[in-house]
C-alpha cells in the first residue's frame, strides 16, 4: 500500500469524527463477568502513528516513576476528558501537555472501540496520523520516556502474547502483552492496541 492508500484504508476502519454518536460506539471492557456494574470516568488517548518514510511507528510513552498509578508502564498520551470536551479534543491536549506533541503535526484519523478498564474509565482511542519533523519537550512529571515502535509489529497478532496473574479463589485474570526491543506493553495499552488490530483486520479464530 502507498501511504496514501494506507491512510485511506485505516481511516476507512474507524468512527468518523464528523458523525460520532458515543450511544452508538462499540466497547471492550476489561472487567470480570463477576464484578459489578460501575459508573465510569470518561476519558480519552491518543493513538498516535507516525508516518516515515521507511514505514509507520506509534508513537509510546512510559510514566513516569513518581506517578502514583500505573508507574513506569508503557502508555498512550491522554487523559480523562474535561467537562464539554470531545474525545479528539482531551486526546490532542493531553499529547501536548504530556509530550510537547504540537496539534499542527497531527491529523485525527477516527476513533477506535472503547476501552473501559477495571480501574473505572471509559477510554476513547483517538488514532491519528502524525507528520515527521515534529519535536517532543515530555514533562518529567509524567513522562519517563517516548519512543516509537513500529505499526507492523504492533498489528502482527504473533506478537500479541496472552498472559494472565493469579487472583483470589484460584482465579485468574489474562491480559495482553507486546515486547519489542526489550520493552514491555501489556495491561490497558496492550488492549487498546488488540481492539484495533480487530477492527482494522477483523477477529481472530480462537
Amino acid at each position: 500500500m502507498t501511504p496514501g492508500e494506507l491512510r485511506a484504508w485505516i481511516s476507512g476502519k474507524l468512527d468518523p469524527i464528523e458523525t460520532w454518536d458515543p450511544s452508538m460506539r462499540a466497547i471492550h471492557s476489561d472487567l470480570e463477568p463477576s464484578q459489578p456494574a460501575r459508573t465510569f470516568v470518561t476519558a480519552a488517548v491518543l493513538v498516535p502513528l507516525v508516518e516515515h518514510a521507511e514505514g509507520v511507528t506509534v508513537l509510546l510513552t512510559r510514566r513516569a516513576d513518581t506517578l502514583r498509578n500505573h508507574t513506569g508502564q508503557v502508555a498512550f498520551p491522554g487523559g480523562r476528558c474535561d467537562p464539554g470536551e470531545l474525545p479528539w479534543e482531551t486526546a490532542l491536549r493531553e499529547a501536548q501537555e504530556e509530550i510537547g506533541l504540537d496539534p499542527g503535526h497531527v491529523t485525527i484519523a477516527g476513533l477506535s472501540s472503547g476501552y473501559q478498564t477495571r480501574t473505572g474509565y471509559d477510554i476513547t482511542p483517538v488514532v491519528a496520523f502524525v507528520r515527521p519533523g515534529f519535536s517532543l519537550t515530555p514533562s518529567p512529571a509524567e513522562v519517563a520516556d517516548v519512543f516509537e515502535t513500529p505499526f507492523a509489529f504492533l498489528m502482527d497478532p504473533n506478537n500479541h502474547e496472552r498472559r494472565f496473574t493469579e487472583q483470589a479463589q484460584g482465579l485468574r485474570r489474562y491480559f495482553y502483552a507486546m515486547t519489542h526491543n526489550d520493552r514491555l506493553i501489556w495491561g490497558v495499552t496492550a488492549g487498546i492496541l488488540r481492539v484495533l488490530y480487530e477492527r482494522l483486520y477483523g477477529p481472530v479464530a480462537a
